[in-house]
């Protein structure tokens, strides 16, 4: 996936820090017959003045005369040069881009109120769900007065001991703390370091009782997820080698799984599982808790994969295939020798069973929870071994207990409507956590027993901001082709509609991600202001299932712009604003929804804020991770397959004189996700052809996917992403 997991709180910043909210209350009642609404292929007119845009001084970019033909249809591309961020010249005009772009942003009326207030809400004690470890816990927890996270570790009753604090790291180092895995027994942490908060990281091991660093155990890699031994003497992990000659997009293909043992020359790592050779397949491992049985995972794009299984304990022992060839997605959880597979093959809802790991035979798995029509299962975990299941309802998230054998014990009683993240706990220990958040409700971390199924408070986020007065309605319409779409829409609760409003609109669509209600206090300046946030929900997720993202995926993606349009349009005829008077945002996949409904509908957006996207849709498996995305997007070497991608990609759709929205595109110099490439060459596009507002392309330093991981980082470019809203939809 683009994005990382749902405890990273990504679709924002971090925790409390996300651009994203949410919570509704009650099963809403199907919408009444839609009114006409406007025709997706004319224009619809603002009755409001237009905002006066003079030119701004662009820098000069030269034109190539690039063109490929590609199943009879001849592709320009005149910006093709710009996809070479190592050249002077191109670092040249990201250097005058961003400048532009900054000096623009800094004069923008409210931006320096927007900030002060941005860095009250963001500068706030945020900690996460802590793992129990031997007699230890581990947490994160980012004090206010602190701009990265620092991991902690408490010994019983006794107090927090900071183990890691990359605020104490030289700052001209530009480090990151990744991921961090403490061994079974507490005694020792693996964990990553990063240059720019980027993706590649390099793996160390940390002893918990002297604080010390092993000089021996480095091991540079990416994506590595180590998994410990019970004893700690080692850990399974993905070696992700960086070969000379290889083009980034190919390294996904020469990954394999390696068994470093402590104290060893990690160059001498025994090789578990060898690589796939295919950059389309990404593998990865876990390992049972009492070390018996070792799991390999090999996805075949992001729809499907296959799970091989082997007794760890013996080297000879072959690998067996759990599944293997299935069009479908399986996740799977190990205990006292069976493995509890979460799967939508036959299920698009997802189903759970139970498999002995003696009986690998698909004839004898045993169903334990059956699909159901309501609700869509998100995943399973053990705890206190009882199965702690998952379940995402019209986009808001249920927990459940259930005996091994499926029965159900309780559902747990949450705080209210809204997103559960970040569970953790062990199979033998009744007390788990879970974080929970909503629209209305500020992250908060709760203590669960799995026998009473009661919860309590562990942490909580306090930020400086009033929720109440404001109100939350989950809202139904239908999309172009008919499709029941859902939107959330917080709002004062004194606000009537008003055709004059401005409202932040917000969507992903895409890699099963289910985008479920968050608290996200940097919305709070703009709903201070008299604006709308709405958050849609959109085929190409997972709210609803696998049938629900295929729908908008491959050949289909186009699906997943016209529900956002359509609930840019639900937000029009029930009155709470106009066209021109909506900011669109989106971030990765997201940025190329924003990318795209500008482009396909410039009528409607006053503003679009579009940070680290996709949108040369042609090309864009040849750079970054983008050809473990192809079983989402397609490939151009595919002749179907490239008609979808180029009929809806945004960079080959820009127009000359056409008055596209104001366009404010959040790049990172160190992305090694989605290559910075992308915005480059979008921001010269519009900025060659656009009769409308202004595009500006902001590059943010020593930034990877996700940003800079300081908060003042993320403060700044919120500040200037809010600013440039509210300008540009009055």
């Amino acid at each position: 996936m683009l994005w990382k997991t749902r405890g990273s709180r990504v679709r924002g910043v971090a925790l409390a820090l996300s651009i994203g909210s949410a919570a509704c209350a009650g099963e809403p009642a199907p919408p009444p017959a839609p009114a006409p609404a406007p025709p997706r292929t004319g224009r619809v007119e603002a009755t409001a003045p237009p905002v006066a845009n003079p030119a701004l001084p662009y820098p000069k970019t030269r034109t190539v005369d690039v063109k490929d033909a590609l199943f009879g249809v001849e592709v320009k591309d005149p910006f093709r040069w710009l996809e070479d961020g190592k050249s002077p010249e191109v670092q040249q005009w990201m250097k005058d881009e961003d400048t532009l772009a900054r000096k623009y942003l800094a004069g923008l009326p409210e931006r320096g109120a927007i900030a002060d207030r941005l860095k009250g809400l963001s500068y706030v004690d945020v900690i996460s769900a802590p793992r129990r470890r031997g007699t230890r816990l581990f947490s994160t927890r980012r004090r206010p007065d602190q701009e990265k996270q620092v991991l902690y570790v408490k010994e019983g009753k006794g107090p927090e001991k900071v183990l890691l604090d990359p605020n104490a790291w030289p700052a001209d180092s530009h480090e990151s703390l990744g991921g961090w895995w403490p061994s079974w027994d507490g005694r020792r942490v693996a964990f990553g370091v990063s240059k720019n908060n980027a993706d590649e990281e390099t793996l160390f091991v940390l002893d918990v009782a002297t604080g010390k660093r092993s000089a021996v155990d480095v091991i540079p890699s990416k994506y590595p997820d180590p998994e410990w031994t019970p004893s700690g003497d080692g850990f399974y992990y993905t070696y992700l080698p960086k070969a000379p000659g290889v083009p980034v997009s190919d390294r996904p293909g020469l990954a394999e799984i390696r068994f470093h043992r402590l104290g060893e020359d990690p160059k001498k790592d025994r090789i578990v599982h060898e690589k796939t050779g295919d950059p389309s397949r990404f593998i990865r491992s876990s390992l049972s808790r009492d070390g018996k049985w070792l799991l390999v995972k090999i996805r075949r794009g992001w729809e499907q994969n296959d799970v091989f299984v082997k007794e760890a304990r013996d080297d000879k022992a072959p690998f067996r295939a759990l599944v293997a060839g299935a069009k479908a997605h399986f996740w799977v959880s190990t205990y006292r020798d069976h493995f509890y597979v979460v799967t939508d093959d036959g299920a698009p809802r997802f189903r759970a069973f139970s498999v002995d790991a003696q009986h690998l035979e698909r004839a004898a798995w045993r169903e334990i929870l059956p699909e159901r029509k309501d609700a869509t299962l998100d995943g399973l975990d053990i705890y206190g071994g009882k199965i702690v299941a998952r379940y995402v309802k019209d986009a808001t998230a249920r927990l459940e207990s259930h005996e091994l054998d499926g029965k159900l014990i309780r559902e747990i009683k949450l705080p209210g409507l809204g997103s559960v993240s970040e569970t953790t706990g062990l199979e033998d220990d009744d007390t788990f956590y879970y974080a929970f958040d909503s629209f209305t409700t500020p992250p908060q971390i709760l203590s669960s027993s799995v026998q009473t199924g009661a919860s309590e408070v562990f942490a909580r986020v306090e930020v400086p901001v009033d929720p109440s007065p404001y109100a939350v309605d989950q809202v139904f319409f239908p999309s172009k082709d008919g499709t029941r779409i859902a939107a959330f829409i917080v709002h004062r609760k004194d606000a009537k509609p008003d055709s004059m409003g401005r409202v932040l609109l917000e969507g992903y669509g895409g890699f099963l991600f289910s985008y479920t209600p968050e608290f996200s206090p940097t919305i709070f300046p703009w709903l201070e202001r008299g604006g709308v946030y709405a958050l849609a929900t959109l085929r190409g997720g997972g709210e609803y299932g696998e049938e629900w993202h295929k729908a908008g995926m491959l050949l289909k993606k186009q699906n997943v712009f016209d529900d956002f349009i359509a609930a840019a349009e639900e937000l029009v005829k029930r009155g709470w604003t106009r066209p021109g008077r909506i900011a669109t945002i989106g971030r990765s996949n997201g940025g190329l929804l924003v990318g795209a409904t500008m482009v396909q509908r410039p009528d409607l957006f006053g503003a679009a804020l579009c940070g680290v996207p996709l949108l040369d849709m042609v090309r864009y498996d040849q750079f970054g991770s983008g050809k473990t995305w192809r079983s989402e997007y397609g490939s151009s070497e595919e002749p179907v397959e490239f008609k979808a991608l180029y009929a809806y990609s945004p960079y080959h759709h820009v127009a000359t004189g056409a008055k596209y929205p104001a366009l404010l595109l959040t790049s990172a110099d160190a992305d090694d996700r989605v290559d910075p490439m992308h915005a480059r060459k979008f921001a010269a596009a519009v900025q060659a052809a656009s009769a409308g507002g202004p595009a500006l392309l902001r590059i943010e330093q020593n930034s990877g996917h996700f940003g800079a991981d300081l908060v003042k980082a993320t403060v700044e470019r919120t500040a200037d992403m809010l600013a440039f809203a509210l300008a540009h939809t009055r």
